[in-house]
């Protein structure tokens, strides 16, 4: 630490600090975003899926997000846990959050926040916590957080290289979102909607279903103004999949309507096998393969750089060990149905409290992850849930969920304009792997004075190396 650093406190740096606004959250759009502890993860926040709140003005202007503000979880295991908000969201934050308003004047609210993802913020929380049911830190005594400060146009350099990887590791994430929303609505083009099929019978003067009728007059409007042509979702990379798509429809009591000669079965149907997952304890140390568990899968998507680790004898990691194409499914508490398809797996291992689908035929097993992550089977999981206060359900009935299964040369060709999509998320996640490993090894050396900035740039070019 150099000469001109000097010590503060986070409460000292702060022109003001809050408790959250108590209040219901809800899904629809009634007034601004309610960012919850639960919001923030590895202190990033994705926007799309904070729920909003009701809020009368006062309020409103009383507990809004300002640019630079940090808050933090001041209960439960997510204690300590924090963001720095930036950007043009209106939102407010939850009472179990503490909102510390840095004073520009006296520090880069940036630098300050990298402080408090270094491991010395960690391990003040941890030291901090009271409470031993339900463990938490109050305002007064995350307040007492001891923060070095070099002169300011330093902060705003360390601040400026840690926010670039910062940058570029979220730009890697939405372009991921980007390419998942791709890959849903190309399934919903062809297996829920039945898009191709829907042009194949107007083509052929086949008659439409009334189930389908308001679809059919869509894709009359798509197919006269050329919207349906190559690099569209219908065919992203193929010039006429229309070929491989019957040109009729079929009634089931199932599922009403579907193409002519698919088939409608339970997911289990079609499995290799269905599998529970492994009883053990996670370790933050590195002491064996990546532990998956319930709480690593948001939103379809698994970040591996927070999952843990476990110790496990050899002779079971095989039996364990997660393989590329395998979908997982929480069979338990409120996330029970939460689900992911494996497209790039680590060295891991998954929990008891997952459930495992495996297919012997990669391009069903696809397509089985991409139903499993549209609302028809998040219906079927209130469905089986029934409302329980603790929810939970077995691997059968998580599997018994019924889907329309495509002519097999379908699913191929399905199967080869997701994977291609694939592909580019797990260049994208290896990159930010990357990335995350220099920034989690430049932050406490540069917060910490141990390492200067052409310090900072030389080992940067050594671990891209």
């Amino acid at each position: 630490m150099g000469s001109e650093w000097t010590e503060s406190t986070l409460e000292e740096l702060s022109s003001s600090v809050s408790y959250g606004y108590t209040e219901s959250a809800s899904s629809e759009k009634i007034g601004p975003h309610f960012l919850r502890i639960t919001d923030i993860q590895n202190g990033v926040v994705n926007w799309d899926s904070v729920p909003y709140c009701p809020i009368t003005e006062k309020d409103h202007l009383k507990y809004r997000l300002n640019e630079g503000d940090i808050v933090v979880a001041r209960t439960g295991n997510s204690t300590g846990e924090n963001f720095i908000f930036e950007g043009n969201h209106d939102a407010v934050f939850a009472s179990y959050l503490i909102r510390f308003a840095i004073d520009e004047n006296l520090a880069h609210p940036k630098f300050v926040w990298y402080s408090m993802r270094s491991p010395s913020w960690w391990a003040f929380v941890n030291g901090s916590k009271t409470g031993s049911a339900q463990a938490g830190a109050n305002a007064k005594v995350l307040g007492r957080f001891p923060v070095d400060l070099p002169p300011l146009p330093e902060q705003k350099a360390i601040a400026h290289i840690l926010g670039t990887l910062d940058d570029k590791i979220e730009l890697n994430r939405r372009m991921n979102a980007t390419l998942e929303g791709m890959a849903q609505a190309l399934f919903k083009s062809w297996f829920v909607d039945f898009d191709p099929v829907i042009d194949n019978a107007l083509a052929a003067g086949n008659p439409i279903p009334d189930e389908l009728a308001s679809r059919a007059e869509v894709r009359k409007a798509a197919l006269a103004s050329g919207t349906t042509q190559q690099g569209s979702v219908d065919h992203p990379t193929l010039s006429d999949p229309k070929s491989l798509f019957p040109a009729a429809f079929q009634f089931t009591e199932e599922l009403g309507w579907i193409p002519e000669g698919w088939v409608v079965q339970e997911i289990r149907d079609r499995t290799e096998s269905i599998q529970y997952g492994l009883t053990q304890s996670a370790s933050e140390q590195k002491c064996g393969p990546k532990f998956l568990r319930i709480t690593d899968i948001r939103g379809g998507a698994i970040d591996w750089n927070s999952v843990p680790y476990c110790e496990i004898p050899p002779e079971q990691y095989e039996k364990y060990r997660i393989n590329e194409g395998d979908i997982f499914v929480a069979r338990t508490g409120a996330s029970t149905g939460e689900n992911v398809y494996v497209t790039s797996p680590k060295e891991s291992v998954f929990a008891s409290y997952l459930v495992r689908f495996t297919f012997e035929d990669r391009s069903i097993g696809r397509l089985v992850g991409m139903f499993m992550r549209s609302p028809k089977y998040f219906d079927h999981i209130e469905g089986i849930l029934g409302g329980s206060a603790q929810p939970n359900a077995s691997a059968q009935a998580l599997a018994s969920a019924t889907m329309v299964f495509p002519d097999p040369d379908v699913a191929k060709l399905f199967f080869s304009e997701v994977s291609a999509m694939d592909d580019r998320k797990a260049s994208n996640d290896h990159e930010t792997q990357t990335l995350t490993k220099l920034r989690d090894t430049l932050l406490p050396k540069l917060i910490s004075g141990e390492l200067h900035i052409p310090g900072a740039v030389k080992l940067a070019e050594e671990i891209a190396v």
